[in-house]
Order: C-alpha cells, then structure tokens, then sequence
C-alpha cells in the first residue's frame, strides 16, 4: 500500500477517532449533550482560525445547504451512538455502526457515478467475518434487540449517508470550509434538540469538561479534518472501510486504560479484518503475490 498524502491523513484520522469509544464509556457527560460540546468547542476553535487566516470561503447555495445536511447527518450519528454505547455494550454499538461499509458499498453503487471494485467487495466480507471473529460469535447469541440496538444500526446508515454526501461536496468544496458549516449545523442542530429534550448543560466535574474538550479536540477536529481530506481524494468506500480497523486501535486502548482482556480470537479476528482493509487497496485484479507483498 503506498503512503500518500490522502493515505497517511486517513491514518491519522483513524487513531484519532480511536479512543472516542474509550471517552464516551466513561460516562461523565449524558450521550446527546456530549456530541453538543464535540462540535461546539469544535467549532469555537475552528472558527477564529479560518477568519483569521482567511480559509473559510462561502461556496455556493447548493453546496452550504449539503454542508450543513452532512452537519446534521454527523451530530445525529455521534449522537444515537453515544446513547447505543452507554445503553448497551461497547462491542455491541461499535460492531452495529460499523456496518455501515455495507451501506456506503450499496450507496455507491445506486447514486455515485464511481462504482464499489470487486476488491471492495471482497474486502468487506473479510473485514466483517474478521470483525465478527474479533467480538467473538457467542456475541452474537446475546444480541438484545431493543432501542440501543436501533440506535447502532440507526448510526451505521447515518454515518453511511453522511460519507457519500460529503464525498460529493468535497469534491466542490475545500475541507476547512466544509467542516466549519457543517460544525456550526451540528451545533445549532444539537442545541436545539438538547434543550427540547432538557438535557443539562452544566453541572459536569472537572474531568467531565476535560474529556468533552478531548473530544472535540482530537476525535472532532484532528479526527474528521484529516478524514475530510482523505474522503475528498480516496473512494468513500475504501474510506469508510478502513475506518472498521478503529476497532483494532480501541480494543487495544482498552487494554491499557480500561483493563479489559485481549484474547489471541481478537488478535486473530483483528489481522483478519486488517487483512480485508488491505485488499481494497489493490486496483487491480488481486493474486496472492500482490496481496502479501
């Protein structure tokens, strides 16, 4: 796989967005007031630099009306999966919404003009038996179908439609001023949702603030500006595939800070799943060779 730039910022987006799982299940804030201030200190810091710097430029109507719907699609998604995570189990959440691979594959291939490679396809299904291998398949007997899990699955379409949109725009618009429209939407949309739900505002210890300004620092900005670049030069399938192997870098977060168990099954079902990334980076047609070179 070569390095590019698009490459090397998906990366960096990749380990950024990692430990967003490890903060929320900590449970210092409710689920829906965390994804507010994940885009409104987001955007607080956002904002002045591109004033400043004069990177925010207006695009066209069409295109700030799209913005601020991918702003909308985006909070709703953090939002349903910050309540599916502290309503259910982490594995549980995290496996539901990352079906959305699936979703983005099956997108594509109806509305973008640039269809899913085989390699796509082939990628996916070992990705997912490698993520299925990784939470074990007795998970699977334990499945509680009540509203967190809606809420997983709720979050995986959301998050699929918001990837194919945004890859339109972006396509349009550069990435700065992408993200701040979408951010003040997301924060405008939130708040108003918060307040009709009555969800408090304050009230939070010390290290709550802390963990909500963390995430709006590295899962917000440095996660999803260097995503945005990476989504606006690679295809969003490959994008949103790659962003399954978060499960990989969490689960290990997990070990060092959370001391939850690593067991060889995940190590085992983790180089399958990054096994299945891989494919989808060859454009050509796959041999062995190309695949362990």
């Amino acid at each position: 796989m070569k390095l590019t730039k698009p490459t090397l910022a998906l990366i960096c987006g990749i380990l950024c967005i990692s430990i967003f799982p490890i903060l929320v299940k900590l449970k210092l804030a409710p689920g829906l007031i965390s994804a507010f201030y994940r885009m409104t200190f987001a955007v607080i810091l956002l904002l002045p630099y591109v004033l400043v710097t004069r990177n925010f430029k207006l695009p066209k109507l069409k295109l700030t009306l799209l913005a601020m719907l991918c702003g909308i699609l985006f909070s709703s998604d953090v939002a349903v999966w910050n309540i599916a995570i502290q309503d259910s189990s982490a594995t549980q959440a995290s496996l539901l919404t990352n079906l959305s691979p699936l979703w983005v594959g099956i997108g594509s291939f109806l509305f973008l003009k640039s269809k899913p490679a085989t390699n796509f396809w082939i990628g996916t299904i070992v990705s997912l038996f490698g993520m299925v291998t990784l939470v074990g398949f007795s998970f699977f007997m334990e499945l509680n179908f009540n509203q967190a899990f809606l809420f997983a699955v709720l979050s995986g379409i959301l998050y699929s439609i918001y990837l194919l949109v945004s890859k339109n725009v972006l396509s349009k618009v550069d990435v700065l001023s992408f993200m701040t429209i979408s951010l003040i939407a997301s924060s405008i949309y939130l708040a108003i949702l918060c307040y009709c739900l009555d969800e408090p505002f304050t009230g939070f210890s010390d290290t709550g603030w802390f963990v909500l300004v963390l995430q709006a620092v590295i899962c917000q900005l440095c996660a999803w500006l260097s995503i945005s670049y990476a989504t606006q030069h690679m295809r969003a399938t490959r994008v949103s595939l790659s962003l399954l192997s978060q499960a990989v870098i969490t689960s290990i977060l997990a070990w060092l800070f959370l001391e939850e168990q690593i067991t060889l099954q995940m190590v085992f079902g983790g180089i399958i799943l990054l096994f299945g990334i891989r494919i989808t980076f060859y454009d050509k047609t796959i041999t062995l060779k190309k695949l362990f070179s």
